[in-house]
């Protein structure tokens, strides 16, 4: 609850103080000052909303309850619908290897676990710069990686990152939930999969979600 409270709280007084402004009937707002409330609305929504997707999906895996779906998907339409609603989704370059095109996972939780990665990796990285996805084969796998060029993480503390509760970092105690890492490998494992973080050429954070590309027959996880 103490970790919760502060990304929780956030947004709702961003709402609250939103809808309060635009009922107020002595002020007389411009349609650009509307345009504005509304966007804070809808962000901190949006916000909401994914808190409490992440909430669940926790809840779920330490429970044991996800149970993935294995089938054939296309990545490209996955990683594209997983990105298109992310604030800073047009630094987000996608590359995809034909002969890694289609994969074997839940599109749910693929979507999910795209979805996190980039978040986090628009988090860090600085916004002039760019935040690539690359899926490629190798020996039967998929290798999806989500790269940025942010600050890094030292080899010692990369295991926490996948902790649930754990933010890494110059950000202050209580800033964020940090959960967003911890459902990615969660998911990534229901998929039978794997989710790793090394160093990116240069300076930043690459997370590596190693997929299979063919489901094994009678295969239903």
């Amino acid at each position: 609850l103490a970790a919760v409270s502060h990304d929780l709280r956030s947004p709702l007084a961003a709402v609250k103080a939103a809808i309060s402004s635009l009922r107020n009937t002595e002020i007389d707002w411009s349609p650009e000052d509307e345009e504005a409330l509304l966007a804070t609305v809808e962000e901190s929504a949006d916000r909401l909303d994914d808190l409490v997707a992440n909430l669940l999906d926790m809840s779920r895996l330490q429970m044991g309850a996800v149970k993935a779906h294995v089938d054939e998907v296309e990545v490209d339409g996955v990683i594209r619908s997983a990105v298109t609603s992310l604030p800073g989704s047009e630094r987000v370059d996608v590359d995809v290897d034909s002969a890694a095109a289609l994969i074997a996972a839940d599109a749910g939780l693929l979507e999910r676990v795209v979805a996190n990665l980039v978040a986090n990796a628009l988090s860090y990285a600085p916004e002039s710069t760019r935040v690539h996805i690359d899926v490629s084969a190798s020996a039967g796998r998929a290798l999806l990686r989500v790269v940025d060029t942010g600050p890094g993480v030292p080899i010692a503390e990369r295991n926490r990152l996948f902790e649930p509760f754990q933010r890494l970092g110059d950000i202050p105690s209580g800033e964020g939930v940090g959960l967003g890492l911890a459902v990615a490998r969660g998911l990534t494992e229901a998929m039978g999969g794997t989710l790793t973080a090394e160093d990116t050429p240069g300076g930043g954070l690459t997370f590596v979600a190693d997929l299979p590309l063919r489901a094994l027959d009678g295969d239903d996880e």
